[in-house]
């Protein structure tokens, strides 16, 4: 049995989630947009449960097409916040269609959601060498002057700890521990 990161080990979906996403960069525009909005909701709440609703959401938010999602109206809006398969909290979902235009701005004016965000960390994963969970930190310089420049462009739920937590799972961070598995494969 390989040795994971203890955080993953609390069901078989983390262990899956762990395995074959978390750390594995991710270059495609509507993907970035897409975990960025779950690592929003995931705000004050365990990733596991985002995880369980990973897919409703998926269904309930157009498949998070930042096209479709800046299109919502106050009648969405108001369907969303009825819909058990998410998380219903309305600053959450009204942040998800601000950040979708936002999206659409930073695109329409000639840059890549792609580009824009792996610049943080100069295109390329910050492998990092951490020995306990205790050691992976909340948030960085990075993460910090991400959220600025998210939050200066428009996007909402996007502070330093969320940006953080969104760059360890796209891949912009490696915070395997070394001890794990899939610090060495990623």
């Amino acid at each position: 049995m390989p040795t994971r990161c203890r955080w993953s080990e609390s069901n078989d979906l983390m262990i899956a989630y762990h395995d074959r996403e978390w750390g594995v960069p991710v270059h495609d525009d509507t993907q970035l947009f897409g975990k960025l909005i779950l690592d929003g909701f995931q705000a004050g709440l365990s990733w596991a449960i985002i995880l369980r609703k990973r897919d409703h959401f998926l269904a309930a938010f157009d498949g998070f097409d930042p096209e479709r999602m800046a299109r919502y109206t106050k009648r969405r809006v108001a369907r969303l916040l009825k819909d058990p398969g998410i998380v219903r909290n309305r600053q959450k979902v009204e942040a998800a269609i601000a950040s979708a235009r936002a999206f659409l701005t930073l695109v329409d004016a000639g840059t890549s959601f792609d580009a824009f965000l792996w610049a943080f960390v100069g295109g390329t994963p910050k492998r990092n060498a951490w020995k306990t969970q205790r050691q992976i930190p909340a948030q960085s310089k990075e993460s910090e002057r991400m959220s600025a420049a998210l939050v200066e462009r428009g996007f909402r739920f996007v502070g330093p700890t969320i940006c953080y937590a969104f760059m360890q799972a796209v891949g912009m961070v490696n915070d395997h521990l070394v001890s794990c598995f899939r610090h060495g494969e990623l």
